[in-house]
């Protein structure tokens, strides 16, 4: 047995021994002649747009797909399978281009902020929710509102802006009779007789003692096709930088001359604020103003044409030199502040047989109304803030649309914020807040000492941009001496006031060509036209002119003086660089 093969039999019980069945042979494969199908694919998509599938040339269906798509757009469905045509030509078919806004790859450095990187380019934003929701959606969701308009009212002091605004208020029914009354007999009683219409406006003490507005007032009233804010500013030199901020929240002039004698030289002769005041408002950004010539019923004025067209001729060169269109963007009228004549009704035959044009009111009523980002990023720079039983921030919501509700972010310290509660210019609690309206605000998750006139209540996702460094267009307009780089005067751009300084000088215009130099200047003086770099010391929410005109636009001022007014052409990104550089500071091994 031991010479036995031990595998060559096998015995089963009952059957004896049998020869054991021969081992299976390896089963030989065909040769593969087609790739396999692929595995399962899994797409994990946050925030972007899903890339539709490749449409398959076999016949068999393709792999099944499981997408997770976390907040981006919905993704396009893989296009169907081509039907097979009878037909031996198949038809071309023409493909169709996707409505996307394709942005210009720019050539700028890294650096900058371009368009491409600049989430607030409120044109394409503008257009993607236009594209979502037509005219009829939104006025559907926000209803029939009257179109409104903010005016500003400024001149040079004691010129009767707050007499006109006073008046305005109690002839358009906003300030009852028995008011006006009080005012009057309180008046009387302090012997301001002729002062009890500005009190409407001026309501602090210190105002009503001197007669001067100090603050910018204001004020609220309806006609029967517009609402108004009026915003009444100081005349006087030293409140500039309030009227600077109520400038920037305008969207209407009324420059109040005084016709008296002597007054109209005083304010318009070098020192005086109606030159500068017309500078300011078109730094600020206002597109239209209305001259209005006051206090024609004076004894020394007496309705006279000849003085009307005296001040008139004077003004004109002046106010088409600061950039308005005499044509288009300027109007004079007479008007009387304190007896109301022209401001409601026309002026009586009897008392102007010479002028048929129409009152204030009739001409702010007709005046074309001015464009409104209504579907841009919301943006709402922050003028005043107080505090009332929560957070309340004050401003004109310059773009785009804001609920109760939403949670907004506050820029530049990046804080998040709710809007609890939305206020209209009446003080009554209204659901939401349109593009320029004057609104109150009461937000939840910051305290009034976190924030400062000139931030800027935003949306999350598109923020403006806070940056320390950027290049601007400069115009200087009055400076004693030369102005080198290293040279420091505060910057007033929209309700924004920080101190700046001027890095350095980077070009200069030629007069003659309007070229820009390739050699930096040693210094600028009064009249030339340069680009310099400009620092801050702490972050400020600004925007390219280009991108954004209202936010892009600021005043140098220095010494009581404008020394100059430029525009934003670039910003300058260095917060990825301090980020870094604080990352690495907090860093503990």
């Amino acid at each position: 047995m031991s010479k036995l093969n031990a595998n060559a039999f096998s015995f089963v019980p009952g059957g004896g021994f049998q020869p054991a069945q021969p081992p299976l042979q390896p089963i030989e494969r065909p040769p593969q002649t087609e790739a396999p199908a692929p595995a399962p694919t899994i797409s994990l998509s946050i925030g972007g747009p899903k890339p539709a599938p490749k449409p398959s040339s076999r016949p068999p269906s393709p792999p099944p797909t499981i997408s997770l798509n976390i907040g981006g757009p919905k993704p396009a469905p893989p296009p169907p399978a081509p039907a097979v045509q009878k037909t031996s030509a198949p038809a071309a078919t023409k493909p169709t281009a996707p409505a996307t806004s394709s942005v210009k790859a720019p050539s700028a450095p890294a650096k900058s902020f371009t368009l491409e990187r600049a989430k607030t380019d409120t044109t394409a934003v503008a257009l993607d929710v236009k594209a979502a929701a037509d005219e009829e959606t939104l006025k559907d969701l926000f209803g029939h509102t009257k179109q409104h308009l903010n005016i500003v009212f400024i001149g040079h002091v004691d010129a009767g802006k707050s007499t006109m605004g006073g008046n305005i208020l109690y002839l358009s029914g906003m300030v009852d009779k028995r008011t006006m009354e009080k005012y009057e007999r309180e008046a009387k009683e302090a012997g301001r007789d002729s002062w009890y219409l500005s009190w409407a406006l001026d309501s602090t003490p210190q105002e009503r003692a001197k007669g001067k507005t100090v603050e910018v007032g204001r004020a609220y009233f309806e006609t029967d096709t517009r609402r108004y804010t009026i915003l009444d500013a100081p005349g006087h030199k030293t409140f500039v930088p309030s009227m600077i901020s109520g400038a920037a929240q305008a969207d209407v002039a009324i420059l109040v001359i005084s016709a008296r004698k002597g007054e109209f030289e005083t304010g318009f002769e070098k020192g005086g604020q109606t030159r500068e005041h017309i500078m300011l408002v078109k730094t600020a950004g206002v597109q239209k103003v209305i001259v209005v010539i006051n206090k024609m019923d004076e004894p020394t004025v007496g309705w006279s044409k000849a003085r009307y067209d005296e001040i008139k001729d004077k003004l004109t060169p002046f106010i088409k030199a600061a950039g308005f269109n005499i044509k288009t963007d300027v109007t004079f009228i007479p008007v009387s502040a304190y007896t109301g004549a022209n401001l409601k009704d026309r002026v009586a035959k009897g008392v102007a047989d010479w002028w048929d044009g129409p009152a204030l009111l009739e001409l702010l009523d007709r005046m074309p109304m001015v464009e409104r980002k209504i579907n841009g990023p919301l943006m709402m720079p922050v003028s005043e803030k107080y505090k009332d039983m929560g957070t309340i921030v004050v401003g004109k919501i310059e773009s785009g649309h804001m609920h109760k509700g939403d949670t907004l972010l506050l820029m530049p310290n990046k804080n998040l914020v709710e809007v609890s509660a939305v206020y209209n210019e009446m003080e009554d609690e209204v659901e939401y807040g349109m593009c320029g309206d004057n609104v109150r605000i009461r937000l939840r998750g910051v305290d009034d000492e976190e924030i400062s006139p000139g931030f800027v209540l935003t949306s999350p996702s598109h923020p403006i941009h806070a940056v320390r460094q950027f290049e601007a267009q400069l115009a200087i307009l009055d400076h004693k001496s030369i102005i080198c780089a290293g040279y420091s005067a505060v910057m007033h751009c929209h309700t924004l006031s920080e101190e700046v300084t001027l890095a350095s000088l980077l070009h200069y215009f030629d007069k003659a060509t309007g070229r820009k130099s390739k050699k930096p200047p040693q210094f600028a003086k009064r009249g030339q036209k340069i680009v310099a770099l400009i620092e801050t010391t702490e972050p400020v929410c600004v925007e390219r002119f280009v991108d954004y005109p209202q936010l892009g636009r600021f005043t140098l001022r220095d010494e009581g003086k404008t020394i100059a007014i430029g525009k934003i052409t670039k910003l300058i990104d260095v917060g990825t660089i301090d980020e870094a550089a604080e990352g690495v500071a907090n860093l503990s091994v």
